[in-house]
């Protein structure tokens, strides 16, 4: 059983240690945790200098090729903290959501095959039970990141968007297999949602920080040709505005879900239909603390 985060006032600036007993522990308990807005430097959009258009490789890049022909604009921003005021946020309202108290039966995450058998029924449940007229869903790939040397996925430290409306419309028909129950099913209403989580909870490190959808323009969004060994997608970069907000969850746990919408077909319910998020280095970090460990599930959600 699952539910919403409880109420929980969190002063600002303030510091706990995070001892649990749950089955989904982690070896990061007696980890000191900071509460509260933090102040770091976000790396936004800055457009390729020879004025051409922004792609990047999503393996290495072939050749010697760069990994991205666009640069970054380092900007402080301070990100509130959504600890203790968790039910404040909707996807539907902000593009982002909690959930607390999920148990997992998938422990070691350490195999893609046994990650779809047990974990994915797991985000498929919490989906429906969580996310209103839900009538299909279809899961449609993971990434576990570890900020580990040798990690094959490290956390993104890059605002960005990861669909855009052309590459949730190639979803869509890459995905259903028919192609005739696609084009019927991109009538109606689709979404792309994320269900991110800890791995080695509590976080504390290389937290992961997300704007209010309602606060970020269009303006604002730049399309990136994403280049995969196969094929093309497209995400969205993100140039900074001080009308942003971004918050965090401070202190994620195993058992705590963060849904992230990435597209809404639907402009009148879903308007705020795109969430910039990206890791970031919180200066308040213990030095020689542990690496954060994460899993993202990307989901089609139709109805």
């Amino acid at each position: 059983m699952t539910t919403a985060a409880p109420l929980r006032a969190t002063p600002a600036h303030q510091a706990e240690l995070i001892f649990e007993s749950t089955p989904d522990a982690s070896k990061n308990q007696g980890t000191l945790v900071h509460r509260g807005p933090v102040t770091s430097d976000l790396s936004f959009y800055a457009p390729p200098a020879d004025g051409s258009k922004p792609h990047n490789y999503v393996e290495k890049a072939p050749g010697g090729q760069p990994q991205r022909n666009f640069g970054a604009a380092w900007v402080p921003v301070t990100l509130g903290d959504i600890r203790g005021r968790e039910n404040d946020f909707t996807l539907d309202n902000n593009a982002f959501a909690t959930i607390s108290n999920v148990a997992s039966e998938e422990k070691d995450f350490a195999d893609d095959e046994h990650i779809k058998a047990v974990y994915y029924p797991e985000v498929e449940e919490l989906l429906r039970e969580n996310v209103p007229g839900i009538k299909r869903v279809i899961l449609f790939d993971h990434t576990i990141r570890r900020a580990t040397k040798d990690a094959h996925r490290a956390p993104v430290t890059r605002v960005h968007i990861d669909q855009t409306a052309t590459s949730a419309t190639a979803r869509v028909r890459q995905h259903v297999e028919d192609a005739a129950e696609a084009e019927k099913l991109l009538k109606g209403r689709y979404r792309i949602i994320n269900v991110w989580r800890p791995l080695n909870g509590p976080v504390v490190s290389f937290p992961l920080g997300f704007a209010d959808s309602a606060t970020v323009s269009d303006e604002d969004l730049i399309p990136v040709e994403h280049r995969y060994p196969d094929r093309n997608g497209e995400t969205a970069a993100v140039k900074h505005n001080d009308k942003q907000d971004w918050y965090y969850w401070s202190g994620m746990t195993n058992e705590e879900r963060l849904l992230l919408k990435c597209f809404d077909s639907d402009e009148k319910i879903g308007r705020w239909g795109r969430v910039p998020h990206t890791a970031f280095t919180d200066p308040r970090t213990p030095e020689g603390a542990p690496g954060r460990e994460s899993i993202e599930v990307r989901a089609l959600v139709f109805g």
